[in-house]
């Protein structure tokens, strides 16, 4: 009778063992990157990389667009950059200075739509970079943040041109128009709203930092990236 009173000991002991490694091995799993990426249509890299680079943006922010300018001027190097430190980059991006800035931005809701509008044709990237590089060229290379509020005096036809010189079709321009994606715009801003602190803002590993200079060129974008693949 003692003896199976030690082995019912011994047995619940060990299943006691078994639960605890297992909620141990349970909280140290890192989420897997398809777990955590908010659109696949936003992403470079490989999905499943061991660094996982979050950029939060909005295009008509003069410091996003300094940031991503810098990474598409030098888009062959960043690529290569990349895939040599298996890092999956994923931009997420929306209305942000229109639904939770000061300034209320006009110009943030007219590009956010152009954006969705765009990724609903698969051509989320053919906008962005486009996008990113004329308002670059536009406004903010020789003027700075100056020219925030001439940027902000645009209608959408601003954006609607943009989209039709990388050939999206006349259904584009009729989503931006009516308004279409605003719905899903809005959610993303609100839940962006809960995850940043200021625009542009960066999560890479344990990393986190926000701002950028427009001053600061590619080599800073790689700061921000090397601080991120030391904080592992």
């Amino acid at each position: 009778m003692k003896k199976q009173k030690i082995v019912r000991i011994v047995s619940i002991v060990a299943i006691i063992v078994v639960i605890v490694a297992a909620m141990v091995a349970s909280f140290n799993q890192k989420p897997s990157n398809a777990d955590m990426i908010w659109d696949e249509q936003t992403i470079i890299g490989n999905k499943e990389a061991e660094n996982y680079f979050i950029i939060y943006s909005d295009i008509v922010c003069p410091y996003c667009v300094a940031f991503e300018n810098a990474i598409i001027e030098n888009r062959e190097d960043f690529e290569r950059y990349i895939a040599d430190n298996d890092i999956l980059v994923e931009i997420r991006l929306s209305d942000f200075l229109y639904e939770h800035g000061a300034s209320k931005s006009i110009a943030s809701r007219y590009s956010a739509e152009a954006v969705y509008c765009a990724k609903n044709e698969g051509k989320f990237w053919d906008y962005y970079d486009k996008a990113i590089t004329t308002v670059w060229n536009d406004y903010f290379k020789e003027s700075g943040k100056s020219a925030f509020s001439k940027l902000n005096s645009n209608s959408k036809k601003y954006w609607i041109e943009i989209g039709k010189s990388v050939g999206l079709s006349d259904k584009f321009e009729k989503c931006v128009n009516e308004d279409e994606p605003l719905d899903e715009i809005i959610r993303v801003s609100d839940k962006m709203a809960r995850n940043i602190d200021g625009l542009p803002y960066f999560k890479f590993n344990k990393y986190i930092s926000s701002g950028f200079d427009m001053s600061w060129g590619y080599d800073y974008v790689k700061m921000y990236f090397d601080s991120g693949l030391k904080s592992k």
